[in-house]
C-alpha cells in the first residue's frame, strides 16, 4: 500500500484543524476547541469587562441625544405624544429599570417636540446625532479590541462611519417600532383568529431579533480599523450575541422583578443601576461575539476578508494575517514556526507569503546577532586589558 506522501500529511492536519476552512462551517471540532478556549482566554487577556464598563458609559452619555434625535424624527410623520406608547411595546426586551427610564426620558422629550421640520429641528437634530456618536464611536474602540486592531482611521473617515452606523440604528429602532404598530392593526383588519394572532405576532420579535442581528453583523464588520470581514465570517458571532442578550434580558428581568431590587439598595437611583447593568452585560456579550469571530478568523489560513484573495501578511486585518498555534490554545504564532504548516501555507499562497517570513526571519536574526556582536568585542577587549594588567 502506497504511503502518504508529506504534503498528504500536511493537507490531512491542516484539514483536521480547519486551517483550509473557507467559512466557520468548514472547521473541524478539534479546531473549534482551539477557538473556544482562545476566546475565553481573550477575555481575561483583554480585559473585556473593563471595556464592556467603559462602553456602557459613553453609551449612557449617549442614551438621551438618542433617543431626542429618534422623538424628532417620529415626530415628523406622527404625534411625538404617542412615541412613548409604541415603544412600551418593545418592553418585553428591555429589563424594568431600563423601561421606566426610557419611558420619563421619552415623555420629558415628547413633550417638549412640536412635529415640524424648521431650522430650530434641524440644529436640535443635528446636536443629538452628534451626541449620539460618541457612544458608537465607543462600540467601534470595543471592537479595535476584539479584533486585536489599532485605530487608525483619520478623524473624518472615522466620524463619517459613525454618523453613518447612528443613522443606521434609528432607521432600525423607527423600523421596530413601526412593526409593533403596523402588526396589530393588520390582525384587526384581517381578524384571524387568536392563535394565528399569536404566532404573528411571535414572528414580529423574530423579525425584530433579525434586525438587531444584522445590526451586530454590520458592527462586527465595519467597526473595527481593518479591511472588512466576509459576512460569514461575522454571523456566528452575531446570533450568538443575540440569542445570549435575549436570554441574558429575560433572566436578568424575572431576577429584578422577584429577587434583586435595586430600589432597596440604591433608592431612586435603583432604576438607574439596574440599566447601567443590564447595558453592561449587553457590553460584554457584544465583545464576546466579536471575540468569537476574530478567533474564527485566527484559525484558518484562507483570506477571510473581502476582496481578491491575498497571501498571510497583505489582508490589512491581524487576526486573518495570522493562523492561530495548533498545539498550545491560546499562544499566537506565525506559521514558519511549524514546519509543516509552513509547507502547507506555502503551497496555498505561493512564494508572497514565504518571502515576507523569510524577511522577518532575516530581521530577527539581525536584532540578536548585533547585540551578540558586540557583547563578545566587549568581553574580548576585557579579556586583553585583563592580560596586559
Amino acid at each position: 500500500m502506497a504511503q502518504p506522501t508529506a504534503k498528504t500529511s500536511s493537507h490531512s492536519r491542516a484539514g483536521e484543524l480547519g486551517l483550509e476552512a473557507q467559512g466557520p462551517s468548514e472547521i473541524p471540532v478539534s479546531g473549534w476547541k482551539h477557538i473556544l478556549s482562545r476566546v475565553f482566554a481573550e477575555i481575561s487577556d483583554d480585559r473585556v469587562m473593563l471595556v464592556a464598563a467603559g462602553v456602557t458609559y459613553y453609551l449612557l452619555l449617549a442614551m438621551v441625544p438618542t433617543m431626542a434625535a429618534l422623538v424628532s424624527i417620529y415626530g415628523l410623520v406622527a404625534d411625538p405624544a404617542t412615541v412613548r406608547e409604541h415603544v412600551g411595546l418593545l418592553s418585553a426586551l428591555l429589563p424594568g429599570g431600563a423601561v421606566q427610564i426610557v419611558d420619563e426620558q421619552l415623555q420629558r422629550l415628547a413633550s417638549a417636540a412640536n412635529g415640524t421640520l424648521g431650522l430650530s429641528l434641524i440644529v436640535s437634530l443635528a446636536i443629538s446625532l452628534w451626541s449620539a456618536n460618541a457612544g458608537v464611536k465607543a462600540l467601534f474602540e470595543a471592537m479595535n479590541v476584539a479584533y486585536e486592531q489599532k485605530e487608525e482611521r483619520s478623524f473624518v473617515k472615522l466620524t463619517l462611519v459613525s454618523l453613518a452606523f447612528t443613522l443606521c440604528l434609528l432607521a432600525a429602532a423607527l423600523s421596530m417600532i413601526a412593526l409593533t404598530v403596523v402588526l396589530p392593526l393588520v390582525l384587526g383588519f384581517v381578524g384571524l383568529g387568536e392563535g394565528t394572532e399569536w404566532a404573528i405576532t411571535a414572528a414580529s420579535f423574530l423579525a425584530m431579533l433579525l434586525v438587531v442581528s444584522l445590526g451586530i453583523s454590520a458592527l462586527y464588520r465595519w467597526g473595527p480599523c481593518r479591511e472588512s470581514a466576509k459576512w460569514r465570517w461575522v454571523t456566528p458571532g452575531a446570533v450568538l450575541a443575540v440569542v445570549v442578550i435575549a436570554i441574558v434580558s429575560v433572566l436578568f428581568s424575572w431576577y429584578t422583578a422577584n429577587f434583586g431590587s435595586y430600589d432597596a439598595t440604591y433608592g431612586s437611583l435603583g432604576a438607574l443601576i439596574g440599566m447601567m447593568t443590564w447595558m453592561w452585560l449587553t457590553m460584554i456579550i457584544l465583545i464576546v461575539g466579536g471575540e468569537l469571530n476574530s478567533e474564527m478568523e485566527h484559525q484558518t489560513a484562507r483570506d477571510t476578508t473581502t476582496g481578491a484573495d491575498a497571501p498571510l501578511g497583505e489582508r490589512g486585518a491581524t487576526m486573518a494575517d495570522q493562523v492561530a498555534d495548533a498545539v498550545v490554545a491560546g499562544e499566537r504564532i506565525f506559521v514558519e514556526k511549524d514546519p509543516s504548516l509552513k509547507r502547507e501555507i506555502d503551497a496555498l499562497y505561493g512564494d508572497a507569503g514565504r518571502r515576507r517570513r523569510q524577511r522577518a526571519q532575516r530581521e530577527q536574526w539581525l536584532a540578536a546577532g548585533i547585540p551578540a556582536v558586540i557583547a563578545l568585542v566587549a568581553i574580548a577587549g576585557l579579556s586583553r586589558s585583563g592580560r596586559r594588567g
